[in-house]
C-alpha cells in the first residue's frame, strides 16, 4: 500500500485527446487560411505577379505596343557598358542619399531627445513635428518647396537679407540637389517617433548613475543613449536608407521631370522613369528596377553585417 501510494503517478494517455487536439488544430488553422486568403491574393497579383513580369520584361526589347522582343542580357549589357547617363544617375542618388539619411536621423534623434523630456503640450508638439511625414511625399508640398527655393522665392528673400546671395537653389545645379535633400530631411517625423520609443525603453536609473559619478550631457549621450538606442537606430537606418534609394516625387515636381539643371537632380528612379514612360524603353526600365533592387539588398546585408560591432542588445557582454 505505501508503495503505491509513493510510486510516480502514470503519465496520462495522451494517444486518446490526439484526434479531437488535431481537430481542433485543424480548424484553427483553417480559420486562419480564410482570414490570410485575401492577403495572398493580393501578394500574389499584386507584387509577386508584376515581379515576375518585370523580370521577364528585363531580359526582352519591350515598348508597350509591340509584343516583347528578348534579347537576353542586352538591357543590363547597356547598362554597365553603354549608358553614361545610368551611371550619372547612379552618383547623384549615392550623393543623394549619402547627405539626406545621416541628416535626416541626426535631426529627428535631437527632436526626439528634446520630446523625451516631460513638459506642458508635448503631445502637440509630438504631432506637429510627425505632420510632415504624412505630407511631405505629395506633390502639392513639393511644388511648394520648388517655389520656396526658386529665383526670389522665401529661401532667396531670407538668404538675401542676411547677405547671402545665391539665387534661385532649383536653377543652379551646385544647389538643386540640396533642395531635394531638404526637402527629404524636413520629413524627419517618423523615424522621430521611432527613436521616442526607443528612449522611452531607457531605464532611468542609468543616467542617474551616471550623473553621480559625474558624467556630462555629452558623455552620458555617447555612453547610454546611443548605445542604448543603437538597435532601434539600426532599424532607422536601413528603412530610411532603402526609402531614400527610393525617392522620386521629389526630384520629380522640383526638376519639372526631367532631372536638371544639368541632370543635378537626375535621381535613379526618376532617369528608370524617363527610360520606360517617356522613351517607352520598359524592358530597358525593368532592368534598371532589377539593378536597383539587387543594390539595396545589398547595401541592407552589408549594414547588417556591420551592425555586429555597433549595435548593443540589452543583456549582452561586450
Amino acid at each position: 500500500m505505501t508503495q503505491s501510494v509513493l510510486s510516480p503517478a502514470a503519465p496520462p494517455d495522451r494517444r486518446a485527446a490526439t484526434p479531437a487536439a488535431r481537430r481542433k488544430r485543424t480548424r484553427r488553422q483553417g480559420a486562419a487560411y480564410v482570414f490570410l486568403t485575401p492577403w495572398m491574393i493580393g501578394v500574389a497579383l499584386l507584387t509577386i505577379g508584376p515581379m515576375l513580369a518585370s523580370l521577364y520584361l528585363s531580359f526582352t526589347d519591350y515598348d508597350l505596343f509591340d509584343p516583347p522582343n528578348w534579347i537576353g542580357f542586352g538591357n543590363y549589357v547597356t547598362l554597365f557598358t553603354a549608358d553614361d547617363r545610368f551611371w550619372h544617375a547612379v552618383g547623384v542618388t549615392v550623393r543623394y542619399v549619402v547627405l539626406s539619411v545621416p541628416l535626416k536621423l541626426a535631426l529627428a534623434l535631437a527632436v526626439a531627445m528634446l520630446l523625451n523630456r516631460a513638459r506642458r503640450g508635448t503631445g502637440l508638439y509630438r504631432s506637429a513635428f510627425y505632420a510632415p511625414s504624412l505630407l511631405g511625399a505629395s506633390v502639392s508640398v513639393a511644388l511648394v518647396w520648388r517655389a520656396m527655393f526658386a529665383t526670389d522665392g522665401t529661401a532667396d528673400r531670407l538668404l538675401s537679407a542676411l547677405g547671402i546671395h545665391t539665387g534661385g537653389w532649383v536653377d543652379q545645379p551646385q544647389y538643386a540637389l540640396l533642395t531635394v535633400v531638404a526637402l527629404a530631411v524636413w520629413q524627419f517625423g517618423a523615424p522621430m517617433v521611432i527613436f521616442l520609443a526607443g528612449l522611452k525603453q531607457v531605464p532611468r536609473e542609468l543616467y542617474e548613475a551616471a550623473e553621480l559619478d559625474g558624467a556630462g550631457a555629452a558623455r552620458r549621450f555617447f555612453s547610454i543613449t546611443l548605445p542604448m538606442l543603437s538597435p532601434v537606430l539600426l532599424f532607422n537606418l536601413v528603412l530610411e536608407t532603402i526609402h531614400a534609394f527610393q525617392a522620386f516625387t521629389g526630384a520629380f515636381v522640383v526638376s519639372s521631370g526631367r532631372g536638371g539643371p544639368s541632370d543635378s537632380t537626375l535621381l535613379y528612379t526618376l532617369y528608370l522613369y524617363q527610360r520606360g514612360f517617356t522613351d517607352f524603353r520598359m524592358g530597358y526600365a525593368s532592368a534598371m528596377a532589377w539593378v536597383l533592387l539587387l543594390a539595396v539588398g545589398a547595401i541592407t546585408v552589408l549594414v547588417f553585417r556591420s551592425s555586429r560591432r555597433w549595435v548593443f542588445y540589452g543583456g549582452e557582454d561586450r
